[in-house]
Formats: structure tokens, C-alpha cells, sequence
């Protein structure tokens, strides 16, 4: 019996070996067999990890490129220009039936919440900042809020002086002075510049000019006259304003009646069918280059 175990167990071992090699096999050529397998693994272990970085390299260039041209494509064209009357002329087939919404003394009080007013509306904006509004770091972060919400920032000099009354180089100052401000918050210079009670001079020109700014005034305005100082009076001529027109340039001012009518307004507007056309899309010196 315990021969016979013997010969089972025997029997039993080389048949187990036999499930890994050849009979004919000798133990240094199965180790040697082994061997050369784990090597092969490896050597395609590693070449799969080669071909994976780069690939993932590969990949990593084609979305660098994706979205180089995808930036390429969001920048659009001037759609629009500014007439010698300061209204928006399309350019081509661009909607005729536009009007630009413009903020002037900003930030005084109420300009944050104009902002996002305009922004729940999903209408663009202007908003022309006087200098002397922009000193205190709480005034630098509205207008930075402001501007990061997607508004441009235009310039409505420092104090807010008729220029006519005022020496070259005192303009200089007026001017240039809330450019370096607005560079110095958003990191972009304005692009429009509007003259306090729309008093251009031959300065204020030749500095929009070598800023290249463009020079903006509006087609009408109403929120300085007593009876537009509420809600409803000013929202009621703003929409129908018998100057009111294809590319109506809109003025209005940070004040606490224009704030409160603002919603309405873009809503009249709309009502009539009018679009409330983005600023990037009017043509300037800086978007001929």
C-alpha cells in the first residue's frame, strides 16, 4: 500500500511539471525559458509606457492647437463703427436695429448694481469712469468687479472739467491720468473716450488719437433733467424718446433713479426690438492693427 502511495506521488510530480514544460526539458533550459519570457514581458511592459507618453504628448499638443484656434475663432471682426453723430453703423450684414447702453460718472454710488443689472440681462455696456471716483482700494475693486464681469471700462477724464477751459497740458493730466488708472486695475487702457458735456478739443482729440481711443458722445440723454430724476419718468423717455433710432447711442449716468429704472429700460428696448450691441464689436484703431 505505502509502495503504491509512492508511486502516485511520483507519478503525480511529473505530471505537474509536465503543465509547465516539455518532458525533454532540462531544469536550466525551464529557467533559462522563464527567463527570456519575463524579459520579452518587459521589454513590451515598457515600450506599451513609451507609446503611452507618447501618445498623451501627442494629445497634449492636438488641445494646445484645439484651442488655438478655437481663441482664433471667438475673436470676431468689427461688426459696427461709430458715425460722425456718435451712432453705431453696421458694417456689412450686421443687425441695423441696435442701441448702446453707455454709464457715465462711474463708480459714484450705483454702478456695481447697474452692472449687474446688465449682467442678469445679458446686456453689454459702456461704463465711463471719472478718475476721482477710482482712489480708495473699495472703489479700484468695483470697478475691477466690474470690468471682470465682461463691461468695458471707458474714460470720462479725472475730475470731470469742461476741457475748453483748460491748458493743453492740463488736459494731458485729465485724460492720461485715468488711463494709467484703469491700465493699472484691469491691465487694458480704455478704448473710448467721452469729454465731459461732450466738449471736445483739439487736444482731447490728438490724445484719443495717440491713445487710440474713440472718441464717443451719445445721441440723448435725459437722467440730468429734474423731471427724469425717478424711476419711472426716466425709464418712460429712454424707450420712447422721439430720438430713438437704428444704432441710438443711450446716455446715462450712475444715479440712484437711473439704477432703479435700468431693467426696465433694457426690457422697453427689447420690447421694441431693439439688441443691446456689445462694445467689442464696434471698430476701433486697436482691432484695425
Amino acid at each position: 500500500m505505502k509502495k503504491l502511495m509512492i508511486l502516485l506521488l511520483v507519478a503525480g510530480g511529473l505530471a505537474a511539471c509536465g503543465n509547465q514544460s516539455s518532458p525533454s526539458q532540462s531544469t536550466d533550459e525551464v529557467d533559462k525559458s522563464l527567463t527570456e519570457e519575463k524579459d520579452e514581458g518587459k521589454q513590451q511592459d515598457e515600450a506599451g509606457e513609451e507609446q503611452q507618453e507618447e501618445t498623451g504628448e501627442g494629445n497634449e499638443a492636438e488641445e494646445a492647437e484645439e484651442s488655438s484656434v478655437q481663441a482664433e475663432e471667438e475673436e470676431q471682426d468689427p461688426q459696427y463703427e461709430l458715425s460722425e453723430v456718435y451712432s453705431i453703423v453696421p458694417i456689412d450684414d450686421a443687425n441695423p436695429k441696435v442701441a448702446l447702453l453707455t454709464i457715465d460718472d462711474a463708480p459714484d454710488e450705483h454702478a456695481l448694481e447697474m452692472a449687474k443689472t446688465l449682467e442678469k440681462l445679458n446686456a453689454p455696456a459702456v461704463f465711463f469712469v471719472n478718475g476721482h471716483f477710482i482712489t480708495t482700494p473699495e472703489k479700484e475693486k468695483i470697478v475691477k468687479e466690474i470690468y471682470d464681469m465682461g463691461f468695458e471700462i471707458g474714460n470720462h477724464t479725472y475730475s470731470h472739467p469742461d476741457l475748453t477751459t483748460l491748458s493743453p497740458d492740463e488736459q494731458k493730466e485729465e485724460i492720461l491720468s485715468v488711463n494709467d488708472q484703469v491700465e493699472e486695475i484691469t491691465g487694458e487702457r480704455p478704448k473710448f473716450f467721452r469729454a465731459p458735456f461732450g466738449q471736445n478739443t483739439d487736444t482731447s482729440r490728438e490724445i484719443a488719437k495717440d491713445e487710440k481711443m474713440v472718441l464717443m458722445n451719445w445721441t440723448y440723454g435725459y437722467d440730468w433733467n429734474e423731471e427724469y430724476m425717478n424711476k419711472e419718468g426716466i425709464a418712460d423717455i429712454m424707450v420712447n424718446a422721439p430720438e430713438l433710432g437704428n444704432g441710438a447711442n443711450l446716455l446715462m449716468h450712475d444715479r440712484e433713479w437711473t439704477n432703479a429704472a435700468l431693467e426696465d429700460i433694457v426690457k422697453g428696448l427689447r420690447d421694441k426690438g431693439y439688441e443691446t450691441v456689445d462694445p467689442d464689436l464696434i471698430k476701433t484703431p486697436r482691432n484695425e492693427e
